[in-house]
């Protein structure tokens, strides 16, 4: 099995950074050298002042006029004992050489400053990438096992049906499977498709008055025979007159990915209880989805609702293809609400609370 080569932006993104460290590397040494510079050039220039107080007093001694010898060599401070260097002329060197350090010290911190931003930023795109990478393979593998067991299944059920003739209760019983089989897929298929819609922006929704009761048993309605077969009651509690401002598809999208979801936590445990509640706040619609399932642990509350996450805390095996509740927070989203979550733990169960913006009062 060959290695996958690296992707052209993630050959891209590690040359830039090669080339912005050998930058800051670069940098760092232009500051060194430059103050190196500043201070040995102070040092050369106090050295040719020590040579010329030396030249004045032996023009001194030579009888040139004190005059004289002041006009020729200005950075020189003639004394009754003889000459010796300016102490102004040294301190204009001492000076000058300050404020060169303290320009390169501060133009040097701005490069370094603005490459150091350019690696942690580039950093951060390659450790996300990276981890987009994992996501992704972890994803196209769980995405392949999914698949492969309702496929399986299908075989089996053709070959079965095609190998001997079966009863009319065997034939119902292996066509609802096939069925069931084919919804499973088309499920997944379809939250793929939606997730890939979502990212593009492909998305326009519409905001108008939904009676939240009437689309909540709707949802419920639809997985009532699913809830049955694993022991789990349904029971919905929301006022009939709440009204929120949404698109009906999205919602209708929002509520039965919540519901596959507590289902899918709630049917491990053998079985419970999934219940919706709605309240009515200030300006504003609540719904809460809470199910006595597996629960989460309280550091997962926000990775619940990033793609391709599936978090099995209370073990069993869970269909899904990590999207669902992606393709929740994504739809509150774009429709001017929110969602959170809440568990007191694993096996404690799990709370969803979803919140609009209440439609306007209908004039009387």
């Amino acid at each position: 099995m060959t290695p996958r080569p690296a992707k052209a932006p993630r050959i891209l993104q590690i040359t830039v950074m090669v080339l912005v460290l050998v930058c800051t590397v670069q940098v760092g040494w232009w500051i060194y050298d430059q103050h190196r510079y500043a201070v040995e050039k102070v040092a050369e220039l106090q050295r040719a002042y020590r040579h010329q107080a030396a030249a004045a007093r032996a023009l001194l001694l030579a009888g040139v006029p004190v005059a004289r010898v002041q006009a020729l060599l200005p950075a020189v401070e003639l004394t009754p004992d003889g000459a010796r260097p300016s102490p102004a002329a040294e301190q204009r060197l001492l000076r000058e050489e300050h404020l060169r350090i303290v320009q390169y010290a501060w133009e040097g911190a701005f490069f370094l400053l603005a490459l150091l931003a350019c690696i942690v930023v580039i950093a951060r795109a390659l450790h996300a990438e990276a981890l987009v990478m994992i996501e992704q393979d972890n994803f196209l593998a769980m995405v392949s096992h999914q698949f492969k067991t309702p496929l399986a299944s299908l075989q089996l059920s053709l070959e079965t049906l095609a190998l001997r003739p079966a009863s009319a209760e065997r034939t119902r019983v292996l066509t609802e499977r096939m069925l069931a089989d084919l919804a499973r897929m088309e499920g997944m298929v379809s939250r793929i498709l939606e997730s890939a819609r979502l990212d593009r922006g492909r998305v326009e929704l519409r905001h108008e008055p939904v009676d939240l009761a009437s689309a909540v048993r709707r949802a419920s309605a639809s997985a009532e025979e699913h809830a049955a077969r694993a022991h789990i009651a349904i029971t919905v509690d929301v006022d009939p007159t709440l009204v929120v401002l949404a698109d009906p598809l999205a919602l209708d999208v929002i509520l039965r990915n919540l519901l596959d979801n507590a289902l899918a936590a709630v049917a491990p445990v053998g079985g419970g209880r999934i219940e919706f509640s709605g309240r009515r706040g200030e300006g504003t619609v609540e719904l809460a989805v809470r199910d006595t399932g597996v629960g989460f642990r309280r550091a997962d509350a926000t990775r619940l609702f990033e793609k391709f996450t599936r978090l099995q805390p209370g073990g069993g095996s869970y269909h899904g293809t990590g999207l669902g509740l992606y393709i929740v927070r994504r739809l509150m989203h774009l429709m001017g609400g929110r969602v959170s979550a809440e568990s007191g733990g694993a096996g404690q169960g799990a709370r969803f609370v979803l919140t609009w913006q209440a439609a306007p009062a209908e004039p009387a």
